[in-house]
């Protein structure tokens, strides 16, 4: 997933309530999702980041190279950049991406 194309904010905003709960009808349902999708995505950002540092990485124990290591930390600086993962779930949510159901509806 292309984070940085998102388009989802990278500080605080305020949001409608009623476009929160727009598509449950509970606003507490609707951040129980948003949160659980959140989760899915810093977990998916996580392994991205741990993937890319793991190409950089020295496998030698000189200290200068650790200290000196300039691509890793322009890749964690990239990632921090980034917007956090509840503003990308939340950015979903409001344009109506995210797939859920409720198993007690189902029956």
């Amino acid at each position: 997933m292309n984070f940085k194309d998102i388009g989802a904010a990278t500080t605080t905003q305020t949001y409608n309530r009623t476009k929160i709960e727009e598509q449950t009808g509970n606003i507490y349902e609707s951040i129980v999702i948003m949160g659980r999708r959140a989760e899915q995505i810093n977990q998916e950002m996580k392994s991205e980041l741990i993937q890319k540092l793991d190409e950089f990485a020295a496998h030698t124990d000189s200290l200068e190279e650790v200290f000196e290591n300039r691509e890793q930390i322009e890749v964690s600086k990239f990632y921090e950049r980034l917007p956090k993962p509840t503003s990308i779930a939340v950015k979903e949510w409001l344009d109506n991406d995210v797939y859920y159901r409720n198993p007690n509806e189902d029956k």
